[in-house]
């Protein structure tokens, strides 16, 4: 059976995961530990655990549970002292706290929730994302930094430097692919490969490398980039080159466009004309929207549900590049 490191985190991810999971793989969804968003963040600062959102997402998209068991995993509380909270995420903290390690919290959720796969955190220490501009300025926290306007970056770490989990490094080097998931770019995508040992470990890899292309950009961030953009700015923290590389190539209804534009969010466009010399066979173009729009009681989660990858679709461009 072939093994597949799925890299990333939030949405993004879990799309990748939900797909690939129906095909005979061995997959181990590798998680950024970066979040201190909404109830992570509180959990990480009351609780002193590590951030359980993002591995929350990943074991809910490969487990083999009753679907009552996934939504209880999801659920969030509207109100009370709990109000924001996600069950899930109480329920790791919990298993971090009993347990004594974040790593054994994660081996006994897989567990309770049989996933078909691993989930292993990138880090087991208790880091930082900050961003740092040409300005002076310094940006503390994956939550400030997704918000923030880095055109004027100038570096981006993790504080205090991070060590990799050695589960992460095995995985990596005994995987037969390892792809990148679409996420948002310098929140969820980049922390991985400031793990110190993860950029290394990848590059010496014999797996195939792929990437998948975000479907929107980020105005302040990656709002002027291409296809070819987004692999160019990766590949300088990886330090290698991917093998392949998955895109959308079909555009969405103009009024999902509209709504992405409030946020400062457009499609990302498949490649400039200066650009077409750079494209081969390694990019791969397929019409990846997601049909299905899923609505949400939470306002601030509904944007980031309307325009979305298909899993089944992106699954079976990486599964046909795997022969």
């Amino acid at each position: 059976m072939r093994k597949v490191v799925v890299m990333g985190g939030g949405t993004g991810t879990f799309s990748i995961l939900t797909g690939l999971k129906k095909y005979p793989l061995e997959l181990t969804a590798l998680v950024a530990m970066a979040d201190d968003g909404g109830s992570t963040g509180i959990l990480r600062d009351e609780l002193g655990v590590l951030p359980p959102g993002d591995v929350r997402q990943c074991l809910v998209a490969l487990s083999r549970e009753s679907k009552l068991m996934r939504e209880l995993m999801n659920y969030r509380f509207e109100r009370g002292s709990l109000r924001g909270h996600n069950f899930g995420n109480l329920f790791l903290s919990a298993l971090e706290k009993s347990t004594g390690s974040f790593d054994k919290a994660v081996e006994r959720a897989s567990e309770i929730l049989r996933i078909d796969g691993h989930v292993v955190p990138a880090t087991l220490q208790k880091v930082t994302l900050v961003a740092e501009l040409t300005t002076g300025r310094k940006i503390m926290g994956q939550g400030a930094v997704y918000e923030a306007n880095l055109t004027k970056l100038r570096r981006i770490s993790l504080k205090p430097k991070a060590r990799a989990n050695p589960k992460a490094l095995r995985a990596i080097k005994e995987a037969d692919a390892i792809i990148f998931a679409p996420g948002h770019f310098y929140s969820s995508i980049i922390p991985n490969l400031l793990v110190k040992g993860i950029s290394q470990a990848v590059c010496k890899s014999r797996a195939k490398k792929i990437f998948i292309c975000n479907l929107m950009s980020k105005t302040g961030q990656t709002g002027d980039f291409t296809v070819y953009d987004f692999v160019d700015r990766i590949k300088e923290f990886l330090g290698c080159d991917f093998d392949y590389v998955i895109y959308n190539n079909r555009r969405p209804s103009g009024w999902l466009l509209k709504r992405y534009a409030r946020e400062k969010e457009h499609l990302v466009p498949t490649v400039l004309k200066k650009q077409k010399h750079a494209f081969s066979e390694k990019f791969i173009g397929g019409n990846l929207l997601n049909k299905k729009i899923t609505l949400t009681r939470y306002p601030d989660l509904l944007k980031r549900n309307l325009i979305r990858h298909n899993p089944e679709v992106a699954a079976r461009l990486i599964v046909k590049l795997l022969k």
